[in-house]
């Protein structure tokens, strides 16, 4: 797991955690969808090109930061980069409603990273919804801030927390994790959050799907009152602005989502009528030509398992991942899909939350979804940056 800083070890190294215990799985209680949802058309939406009102070289920051956003290719930059930076590098909170995949985590990452450097009493703490979505911001900030020399460390579920205890020892000055995680630690009185003095939520929307809104209000109640947040969210609905208004006086509001990410999936329905006939259906499916790289969505660890060892037995590049698996077995699973060494990531919902993955064509939904909601984000994996993708649902008839 990428680390800013680890005892004995340079700064931006990588820890090895031992592997996770496996935890039962049990198929989740679903609600009934009327299969016509399954059914609609792509919509595909010709945007007018962004123009930004700054490049990055126009940015007031530390000159290392300049370095790294140089060698990583940052010129121009988007949206929510363009209209966020310069709001949090004014010190304003900001809330931020944009889609997966617009460049949002830059948009935060920047204006925190050059404040932690020009400013040594501050700490950071950035909250995400799962461990992989954790693990990409530690990454991005890594190579933002490389050369910084700031510590940093990773809170997740699923690893050891003796390591994530040490790190914390090392008073890291970003500390990026899952919202239970970081609770637990702070109960553990291993993190002190009365020093987090910048706030990041990310995927906010996500977070309270998941349950987490008892833990967000407890963890933010105890941050350092004078603090400057970030909230990032595909939604602005009325849980959402209830946790802004209550640790927010007067955020700035920046506004780029221009429609669902969906609207840009082609979904329709597959019918099968017996568990063999629906293997052999997706046999056919993942052969053929344009179906160039898949998520497919099963119930429970042990489907999702048997699933992808069935289609590895029959030829295809494939892979799982679920929450029955290690850490680092996650991490490599879905590096290999995001490197194409695999083209068919077999997943349970809680897994694939945080998979980032710009180039996935098609969606199947092996098994039907808890919610339409959970149909929503699943189809949302594809047709993104402005490709048109395609969701296939399998229904029994």
């Amino acid at each position: 797991m990428p680390q800013y800083q680890q005892r004995r070890r340079p700064t931006y190294g990588r820890a090895n955690y031992p592997r996770a215990n496996r935890s039962a799985s049990r198929a989740p209680k679903k609600e009934y969808i009327n299969p016509a949802k399954f059914i609609q058309p792509a919509k595909p939406i010709d945007e007018t090109p962004y123009v930004p009102t700054h490049m990055f070289a126009d940015f007031d920051l530390h000159p290392g930061i300049h370095r790294n956003l140089e060698a990583m290719g940052y010129t121009a930059p988007s949206p929510i980069q363009d209209q966020t930076i310069p709001s949090g590098l004014a010190g304003k909170d900001v809330v931020g409603i944009a889609n997966t995949g617009t460049g949002k985590t830059a948009a935060f990452a920047i204006p925190l990273l050059n404040r932690l450097i020009a400013d040594p009493g501050s700490t950071a703490l950035i909250m995400a919804p799962t461990r992989e979505l954790a693990q990409q911001i530690e990454e991005q900030c890594r190579l933002i801030a490389k050369g910084s020399g700031l510590r940093g460390a990773i809170l997740i579920g699923g690893v050891s927390m003796g390591p994530q205890q040490q790190d914390l020892r090392n008073k890291p000055r970003i500390i990026i994790g899952t919202p239970g995680r970081i609770k637990d630690h702070s109960e553990r009185r291993t993190l002190n959050l009365a020093q987090c003095n910048i706030i990041v939520l990310d995927e906010v929307d996500r977070m309270l799907d998941m349950g987490f809104v008892n833990d967000i209000r407890h963890i933010l109640s105890l941050t350092n009152p004078e603090k400057q947040s970030y909230y990032f969210s595909a939604t602005l609905d009325a849980r959402v602005r209830s946790i802004i208004e209550t640790f927010s006086a007067d955020p700035v509001h920046v506004a780029v989502k221009t429609a669902d990410t969906s609207e840009n999936v082609d979904q329709n329905v597959v019918v099968y009528k017996s568990r063999h006939e629906k293997l052999d259906i997706l046999h056919a499916l993942l052969a053929k030509d344009h179906v160039v790289k898949t998520l497919v969505f099963d119930d429970t660890h042990h489907s999702v398992e048997q699933l992808s060892k069935e289609l590895a037995a029959r030829g295809f590049q494939a892979d799982a991942i679920h929450g029955g698996k290690s850490q680092s077995q996650r991490q490599r699973a879905l590096k290999r899909f995001k490197d194409n060494h695999i083209s068919v990531l077999v997943a349970t919902d809680v897994a694939a939350r945080g998979i980032d993955v710009s180039d996935i064509t098609h969606v199947i939904n092996y098994s039907l979804p808890q919610s339409y909601s959970d149909y929503a984000h699943r189809i949302g994996r594809a047709g993104r940056a402005g490709r048109q993708g395609h969701a296939l649902t399998f229904i029994e008839g």
